[in-house]
């Protein structure tokens, strides 16, 4: 495929390494300085601007099957992708950061009279980091939370922490609740699919998939993880915090959210009728502990600045807060936040970025999520007929994976070895980044 990249920004960055090993990618910039951040990707680089025709001749838009625009202006992003789908007929993704352009340009894309001159994917990091942060909350003490099968099967992530019964076993020795598998082990920040004799340490992290019910009843048999949040508090009060706010008031989370800026504070008092609005500034630990913030079941700090987001939660951490949930502009700086200490640090580029990747799939996979920073994917795979009564001991990966979860119509199965698979059965599968190819190629997925 070939993927022509608007913006050699962070993101576009991130994109291209991310594709350069299958696809045949081009990057357009108007900066020719920071073609020095992809000299180590055999990509191809154009300078200009991407709503120039010529510089899309250039780029070779017309052989191309994907168009990128990521630049960090929403009006350029937009205008390029309107000129290399004129133009260049491509499937266009547009990256924006105002929730009112992807309200027009979903609009927009409805109308008939538009059919021809759309931008095909609209893309909106912090609407997407939002969603993947309400996920977390919602499960007490949770590193991760994917749902899938409309919610009747889920995959949750826990650290094993000081003093649990786990401690020195063996995967095979622990008894795990019925209809739960133990899919992944994150040990010195590195991911592995783990055996029966695989022991568990302290700090690992460990990854479980399952039916939802089972899952309650593992978390509050095995993490000691029986009550439910009750309360929360939001350090920003932008785009990202406002929409989390409205999440929680929904589920009756009673909700405190600080913003330094007044006019903010008002427009937030204005958006929402259940949540408490302070003016403040995070980083003021009296401030902190003044409104209680240390009694918070959890705090989620989503300013638009590391630095701050970093303070604030190792603050929060200082007043007693269980679980402390950060956003993290630059990926890079992700293990730097949970190095000190942060529960869980969360970058609204790595969403984006899941959305592009499974946007370029093949129709007989998808990929449901990613863990652990892209070290781990979850596949969706359609059973072909050549696999029909198979059972899942007879089948050997080439790779090391884990079906996780098997939907075949509308019943859910947590398999065994001797769990036969039919034709169309749907499999969830849990394995590692590297790996991913070699399982789909398995199951004949081109």
């Amino acid at each position: 495929m070939k993927i022509v990249i608007y913006g050699a920004t962070e993101i576009g960055c991130l994109l291209a390494t991310e594709f350069f090993e299958d696809h045949d990618i081009t990057i357009i910039d108007k900066e020719e300085n920071r073609t020095d951040e992809f000299n180590k990707l055999d990509i191809s680089f154009v300078l200009g601007n991407a709503s120039n025709i010529d510089v899309l001749k250039n780029a070779d838009i017309k052989n191309a099957d994907v168009f990128i625009a990521c630049t960090g202006i929403d009006e350029a992003n937009i205008v390029a992708c309107l000129a290399a789908k004129k133009y260049g007929g491509v499937r266009t993704i547009c990256f924006v950061s105002k929730e009112e352009y992807r309200k027009t340009l979903n609009f927009e894309k409805s109308q008939d009279s538009f059919c021809d001159f759309f931008i095909d994917y609209i893309i909106w990091p912090e609407e997407l980091l939002t969603q993947e942060i309400f996920r977390i909350v919602t499960v007490a003490h949770a590193l991760d939370v994917e749902n899938f099968a409309d919610g009747r099967a889920r995959l949750l992530e826990y650290k094993v922490q000081p003093n649990l019964s786990l401690i020195g076993k063996k995967v095979k020795d622990c008894g795990f609740t019925n209809n739960t598998l133990m899919v992944g082990l994150t040990r010195d920040c590195e991911l592995f699919i783990p055996n029966g004799d695989t022991e568990i340490l302290e700090g690992d992290k460990l990854i479980f998939m399952g039916t939802s019910h089972s899952l309650d009843i593992l978390a509050g048999t095995f993490f000691h993880e029986k009550e439910i949040v009750k309360s929360a508090a939001i350090i920003g009060g932008g785009n990202v915090g406002l929409m989390l706010a409205k999440n929680l008031e929904k589920l009756k989370i009673k909700t405190k959210i600080i913003e330094k800026n007044y006019e903010r504070c008002e427009y937030l008092a204005q958006e929402l009728s259940n949540t408490l609005v302070i003016n403040g500034d995070g980083t003021n630990l009296k401030l902190l502990d003044e409104e209680e913030i240390g009694s918070a079941d959890v705090v989620i700090s989503v300013t638009n600045n590391d630095e701050k987001n970093l303070l604030c939660s190792l603050l929060a951490k200082q007043l007693g807060v269980k679980r402390v949930i950060a956003r993290v502009a630059k990926v890079l700086n992700i293990p730097l936040f949970e190095k000190v200490g942060i529960d869980i640090a969360i970058s609204p580029k790595n969403s984006a970025i899941n959305e592009v990747r499974n946007d370029l799939q093949e129709n007989d996979v998808d990929i449901l999520a990613t863990v652990e920073q892209g070290q781990g994917e979850v596949l969706e795979i359609n059973v072909l007929p050549e696999f029909n009564n198979k059972k899942i001991m007879e089948l050997s990966f080439p790779a090391r994976a884990i079906i996780g979860v098997i939907q075949r119509k509308n019943n859910i199965i947590i398999p065994k070895g001797d769990t036969e698979i039919k034709t169309d059965d749907i499999l969830i599968i849990f394995t590692t980044a590297e790996s991913a190819a070699r399982i789909k190629e398995f199951f004949k997925v081109k």
